[in-house]
């Protein structure tokens, strides 16, 4: 008898193995599992990118044409504030079509949503307010769930599967108790760890140090400034984090500026490829490094255009305003959208192959100096930046334009800089910009950073227009 229920309880137990095994294999994808406990159909998204990568040329000139018409009709019949922005526009030639700004959509959530939307059948979040107009925005959930698959693709390229690699992140994080929590959870099922970006000391960083030692990451993301940070930590150790953390493949950065000899430095301490990212909240994955080293624009579920300042469309090659469509948010109209940015289209892009040349950053990065003079900001804190971080004092700076002559730079060392080299970075200033430039430095222990952690290399408080 006992014979016979041992092997009873032995068949038992290996059956249960079994319905484990399986479940594990089907189900232990946990970040898709979290996205479709959200309402988000990850699976169905996937689908659809598929078949839309599968398309050819000719189709996917089709698809895309089709899309920016359905898009277009669907807000025109289903949402009232898009109904009045196009009323007495001709729909059947798109360069008539509106270009609205953020400006245009800092209203409230429930004056922008379609009919059949509302708040708790959408994805709801909030732009940074890095550029200065923050706003409250919505997808729809398979809009949503597009916008991780395209981000999903785009890692895959590098052999990240965020269901079972693991992140090391270094984002903003929410400082009250109940924020910070909510963050950690969810990080925890994105299979992430998060480094917060507010405290980018010496002595945090020998913890961020410490937890690649003990952690198998397979990949760091990020903002640009922090990562930039920690590369400088380690090179004045003389360490290498692939050393330390054998499992590292690829570091991809987002969101703020990615200057050549940073992208050095980080390649040369982290021993591993570093990959830009272009992306907007409020939209999705803009554009992704690919393995050739081409910035190739998302044409699978957005349209980009390069505008002049009459919103007309600019040849390849050209700089101009970033504006994009998403073909398929249908509970906000992110039509003709003017993001804030400007770029450059390569000559070599293709319908279907976009390839960002250049971005030289956002509308209130250009500086108007006295003589009416236009200058991309980033151009001159490039300058300043060559200058200034020369003998390793400065740990990170901002510039500000104040008024149309003056520009203040805020920045973070050990010791104030010297007059000389005051002088120096003045004179640098005036030579790329114009005579009459006026600079204040003032130092700080830290930079104030957004509520997400961004920090802004460059502003301006002088109109553009």
């Amino acid at each position: 008898m006992r014979v016979v229920c041992a092997k009873i309880i032995a068949f038992t137990l290996k059956k249960q193995l079994i319905y484990i095994n399986l479940f594990a294999s089907k189900f232990l994808r946990i970040f898709d599992l979290s996205l479709i406990v959200k309402g988000f159909a990850i699976n169905k998204a996937k689908q659809l990118l598929s078949e839309i990568q599968r398309k050819s040329d000719k189709d996917f000139e089709t698809y895309v044409s089709q899309r920016k018409e359905s898009i277009l009709q669907y807000h025109r019949t289903h949402n009232a504030f898009y109904k009045s922005k196009v009323k007495d526009i001709d729909l059947n030639n798109w360069e008539d079509i509106p270009v609205m700004t953020k400006k245009d959509l800092q209203q409230p959530l429930s004056q922008l949503l379609s009919n059949g939307f509302n708040s708790k059948n959408v994805y709801v979040n909030k732009t940074s307010g890095s550029s200065g107009d923050p706003f409250i925005f919505a997808k729809d959930k398979f809009c949503h769930a597009l916008t991780w698959a395209q981000i999903m693709d785009r890692f895959s390229w590098y052999t990240i599967d965020f269901n079972s690699s693991k992140q090391a992140r270094f984002y903003g994080i929410p400082l009250d108790k109940k924020g910070y929590y909510k963050e950690r959870i969810k990080d925890f099922f994105a299979n992430r760890y998060r480094f917060s970006v507010f405290d980018l000391s010496d002595s945090a960083f020998e913890n961020v140090l410490e937890k690649f030692r003990l952690t198998r990451f397979d990949y760091i993301n990020g903002y640009t400034s922090p990562i930039v940070q920690f590369a400088k930590f380690l090179e004045r150790k003389n360490v290498v984090l692939k050393d330390i953390c054998p499992t590292l493949n690829v570091c991809v950065v987002t969101s703020e500026m990615l200057f050549e000899d940073d992208r050095e430095l980080l390649e040369q301490q982290f021993g591993i490829p570093v990959i830009n990212e272009y992306g907007a909240s409020e939209l999705d994955l803009i554009a992704f490094e690919n393995p050739s080293s081409e910035w190739q624009v998302n044409s699978e579920t957005l349209f980009v255009e390069i505008l002049d300042n009459e919103n007309k469309p600019l040849p390849n090659g050209t700089e101009g305003r970033v504006v994009i469509t998403s073909l398929y948010n249908k509970a906000i109209p992110f039509i003709r959208y003017d993001i804030g940015d400007v770029g450059v289209l390569s000559r070599q892009s293709t319908l279907r192959k976009p390839i960002l040349e250049k971005l030289v950053g956002r509308t209130n990065d250009i500086a108007i100096l006295p003589s009416g003079k236009k200058a991309a900001g980033l151009t001159f804190y490039y300058i300043t930046k060559s200058i200034i971080e020369e003998d390793g004092n400065v740990k990170e700076f901002i510039i500000e334009q104040l008024v149309l002559n003056h520009f203040k730079i805020s920045y973070v060392s050990k010791i104030r800089l010297t007059e000389p080299q005051k002088e120096t970075i003045t004179k640098a200033m005036v030579t790329y910009l114009e005579a009459g430039i006026s600079i204040t430095f003032e130092k700080f222990e830290k930079l104030k950073r957004s509520k997400s952690g961004k920090l802004k290399q460059f502003t301006s408080y002088v109109s553009t227009q």
